[in-house]
């Protein structure tokens, strides 16, 4: 899947194939989103490949992780037969961060004691770091809960959280071989 959005304000292409196996290439101009989108897709096993310029970094950041989201979303298509659910805890040495998704197609965005000391993480403003979390749960159109359970390296707090929603969001667009319908007693999502 391959989504392609341009602005007066930002230029994003992402493809996503959610049957990969964590192959990316990524190019934000922000270093730090750079290497947490590329952990991002080794852990969960989505091929990524993203390419993002424009004229400011939180105009960058914010629409790279909608145009991420959409494509995630697009590939889903009507979610049919997917697992739908997805939890993961992830240490990064000291810190411990925990990502739950649902795959409902109802956004609702929880974050929980994600808080940075620092102004920035490397090259990244800290309020683009949550940011970025609550635009791609927008354009996935999922609830998306995202905590730090304790740390205290602002790097590794970030990327815990990355990779455990990565691992999360692994699990809930897997395959169920029993289910061959829509995940929901509804019966849409």
């Amino acid at each position: 899947m391959t989504v392609e959005t341009k602005t007066k304000e930002t230029r994003i292409k992402v493809s996503v194939n959610l049957d990969g196996t964590g192959k990316n290439q990524v190019s934000t101009g922000t270093k730090f989103l750079d290497h947490m989108i590329s952990a991002f897709s080794t852990h969960s096993l989505f091929d990524v490949e993203l390419t993002a310029d424009g004229d400011l970094q939180h105009h960058i950041v914010e629409d790279t992780a909608l145009a991420l989201g959409k494509c995630i979303s697009d590939a889903l298509g009507d979610r049919n037969g997917i697992r739908r659910f997805g939890s993961a805890f992830v240490p990064m040495d000291e810190a411990l961060a925990f990502a739950s998704i649902d795959l409902v197609k109802r956004r609702y965005f929880v974050e929980t004691n994600i808080e940075i000391k620092r102004n920035s993480i490397e090259d990244l403003p800290r309020e683009d770091a949550t940011h970025f979390f609550s635009s791609l749960c927008d354009s996935i159109q999922c609830t998306m809960h995202l905590r730090i359970e304790y740390g205290s390296n602002d790097h590794h707090k970030i990327e815990a959280c990355f990779k455990a929603l990565a691992l999360a969001l692994r699990l809930a667009v897997e395959r169920d071989p029993r289910r061959g319908s829509i995940p929901s007693s509804k019966g849409s999502m």
